[in-house]
């Protein structure tokens, strides 16, 4: 099932070209992917949401005065949804990778599982790998039991060490139940992915630039 947002027009009023950007939010079930999209689009914690197997989200935010048209991607991270997740990673222009910072195992399969599926499907795409769930960090219930699991929080130094090694755009913390960053989160997404659409489009103006160069210094050899 999908849901949709009511879909903004294509230019805003001053007929000018909206730019449209798609984000895909990636990770383990349960990490907080759904509560991470609710509380940013509606600006608050919602606990009664419940997630369906692809729920898509639109909205209208505004980059350096551009107005971007965004449309979120909440996947479900369970294993019989993985067909599903295949089919839409070739048209993501973002993606963000969740972990819960107090679920290490869901940090051990951003490397072991998550990065593969993506770059299986999605080569260029920028990434923003993002730890979910600070809230829980100081929760001395969670401690408690992730101490009698022999275990504690992912730390930021390990989470960066990943970061790089999967060549992620950035990394971040947040807490959909406080809001901590999490704007921050869904900005850098946004920013990564508009920089990575200008590389290409100027890659693809230097590429007709070579061509054209080619093509009119062969004519000019015959004449």
């Amino acid at each position: 099932m999908i849901k949709m947002a009511q879909a903004c027009q294509r230019r805003d009023k001053t007929g000018r070209q909206r730019e449209e950007l798609s984000c895909m939010l990636v990770g383990d079930g349960a990490v907080g992917k759904t509560s991470m999209v609710i509380s940013y689009i509606f600006n608050g914690y919602n606990s009664d949401y419940r997630q369906t197997a692809f729920d898509v989200f639109t909205g209208l935010v505004h980059v350096n005065g551009v107005p971007t048209r965004i449309k979120l991607i909440d996947s479900a991270g369970q294993e019989e949804f993985g067909h599903l997740r295949s089919l839409c990673y070739a048209h993501v222009d973002v993606f963000i990778l969740c972990f819960s910072l107090v679920n290490p195992v869901s940090f051990q399969n951003i490397a072991s599982k998550w990065i593969l599926q993506i770059r299986g499907g999605n080569r260029t795409a920028p990434i923003i790998l993002v730890g979910t769930q600070s809230d829980l960090c100081q929760n001395v219930d969670i401690l408690i039991l992730l101490a009698q699991r022999g275990t504690k929080p992912v730390t930021e130094s390990q989470a960066r060490r990943l970061a790089r090694r999967i060549r992620a755009s950035d990394y971040l913390e947040c807490s959909a139940l406080t809001q901590h960053n999490l704007k921050d989160v869904f900005d850098s997404a946004v920013s990564a992915a508009i920089k990575r659409k200008e590389v290409g489009k100027n890659c693809k103006k230097l590429s007709m630039l070579r061509r054209l160069k080619a093509f009119w210094g062969g004519k000019l050899r015959f004449l």
